[in-house]
């Protein structure tokens, strides 16, 4: 069993930064890929980011791809979103989510999932 807490979500204008962090309980968060999602009002649940289990490597969406970068510590069980550059289209939910080992960019295939954190970039 895996909880995952994320944080670091809040207001910003465009062009600003924010980072985001997801603190998971349990002693094998270091098994797990680790994903960000997010889900703007009226879209469809979207890929934004994942990191395999130890962080050797990492994958982005196209639409965030050299603003956004995902990082983990395993030994604090923490995975962070830095987000620069931000738009008012990157305004959404942001949950991460955890998978067993191997990553994927299909938000059903993620078995364990934060309550979320609002992202909101003012033009």
């Amino acid at each position: 069993q895996v909880q995952l807490v994320e944080s670091g979500g809040g207001l910003v204008q465009a062009g600003g930064s924010l980072r985001l962090s997801c603190a998971a309980s349990g002693r094998t968060f270091s098994s797990y890929a680790m994903a960000w999602f997010r889900q703007a009002p009226g879209k469809e649940r979207e890929f934004v980011s994942a990191i395999i289990w130890n962080g050797a490597y990492t994958y982005y969406a196209d639409s965030v791809k050299g603003r956004f970068t995902i990082s983990r510590d395993n030994a604090k069980a923490t995975v962070y979103l830095q987000m620069n550059s931000l738009k008012p289209e990157d305004t959404a939910v942001y949950s991460c989510a955890a998978r067993w080992r191997t990553y994927s960019t299909n938000w059903y295939q993620y078995t364990y999932w934060g309550q979320g954190t609002q992202v909101t970039v003012s033009s």
